[in-house]
C-alpha cells in the first residue's frame, strides 16, 4: 500500500545526486538530478529512512566514482544501503501505519546543501542558506557537526550524556538552531524540530532559493552517468561561501545577541590610549 509520494526537485545551479537510505528499499538508492530536474518515488506504509544531496560527483561511463560532499562510499551512483559521509544535510521520514507521518530536516551530521521539505498542504522546513560556519568546523563544501569535529561525549550525546536530561544544546548546535529554528540541530532536539503530517505527499527541494554556491574551479574529469542523463562532473559546493566567523561560537556561549567586533576606530583609540598611559608612567 502506497503511503506517500516523494518528489525531488533540484533548484540549484548545479547537478545534485540524491542519496536514499531506508527500509523497505525504494526503487532507487541514488540517482542524478540535473539543474531544474525532478523525479518521484512512491514509498509504502511503514517506510522509514533519509534523503540527502551529494555534490561535486564524478562518475565514469560505467557509473563508478565518488562525490565531494555527502558521498555514500558505494563508488556508484546507487548508494546500495550505505549512508552519507558527514557533513551532510539530511531529510528524515517515518511514514506511520496510522496515516501519521513524522519528518525533520537534520543538521546533526553538519550540512552541505540547502534542503526544504514540503508536505502537501503544509509549509516547508528549511535549513539555513547563509548560516555562518565557525572556522573549526569548516571543510571543503560544507560545515561539520561539533560531534564529528571534536568527538566529545557532550557534543555527541554519548556515554554519560546519552539522555535528554544530560545532553543539552552546545554552543555549536545553538549557532545552527538560531539560524534555522525548525532544523534538528542535535541528537535530542525532538521537541521543536520533528513535524507531523497526515496522509501527505512530500516534495524535497534542493537549494529552494537557488543560491549560487558552486565552486568557480572545475577539474577535468570523465563524463557522469546516473539514473538520468549523464553530465560532466560538477564542482563541489563552495566552502568559501561559509562565513569566517569563529567569534560566532562565543556569541552562542555568552547568549549576547548584540555582540559585534570592535570597530577599527575603537581598536585604534584603545591602542593609542594605552600607549599614552605607558608614556605617562615613564615620566
Amino acid at each position: 500500500v502506497t503511503a506517500a509520494t516523494f518528489t525531488f526537485v533540484n533548484k540549484c545551479d548545479y547537478t545534485v545526486w540524491p542519496g536514499i537510505l531506508g527500509s523497505p528499499k525504494l526503487d532507487s538508492t541514488g540517482f542524478e538530478l540535473q539543474k531544474g530536474g525532478s523525479r518521484s518515488f512512491q514509498a509504502p506504509t511503514g517506510w522509514s529512512g533519509r534523503f540527502w544531496g551529494r555534490t561535486g560527483c564524478n562518475f565514469d561511463s560505467s557509473g563508478h566514482g565518488s562525490c565531494a560532499t555527502a558521498d555514500c562510499g558505494s563508488n556508484q551512483v546507487e548508494c546500495n544501503g550505505a549512508g552519507a559521509a558527514p557533513p551532510a544535510t539530511l531529510a528524515e521520514f517515518t511514514l506511520g501505519s496510522g496515516s501519521q507521518d513524522f519528518y525533520d530536516v537534520s543538521l546533526v551530521d553538519g550540512y552541505n546543501i540547502p534542503i526544504v521539505v514540503e508536505g502537501s498542504g503544509r509549509s516547508g522546513v528549511a535549513p539555513p542558506l547563509d548560516v555562518s560556519c565557525p572556522n573549526e568546523l569548516r571543510v571543503q563544501g560544507g560545515c561539520r557537526s561539533a560531534c564529528e569535529a571534536f568527538g566529545n561525549p557532550e557534543y555527541c550525546c554519548s556515554g554519560s550524556f546519552n539522555s535528554p536530561a544530560t545532553c543539552k544544546p552546545s554552543m555549536y548546535s545553538s549557532i545552527f538552531k538560531n539560524a534555522c529554528p525548525k532544523s534538528y540541530s542535535y541528537a535530542y532536539d525532538d521537541a521543536t524540530s520533528t513535524f507531523t503530517c497526515t496522509a501527505a505527499d512530500y516534495t524535497i527541494t534542493f537549494c529552494p532559493s537557488s543560491p549560487s554556491l558552486k565552486s568557480a574551479s572545475n577539474s577535468n574529469s570523465s563524463p557522469n552517468t546516473g539514473a538520468e542523463t549523464g553530465s560532466d562532473s560538477e564542482p563541489a559546493v563552495q566552502a568559501d561561501s561559509l562565513a569566517d566567523s569563529s567569534w560566532l561560537a562565543e556569541l552562542a556561549v555568552n547568549g549576547d545577541s548584540t555582540r559585534s567586533h570592535p570597530s577599527f576606530a575603537m581598536q585604534y583609540a584603545l591602542v593609542l590610549g594605552f600607549s599614552l598611559f605607558l608614556v605617562f608612567l615613564q615620566l
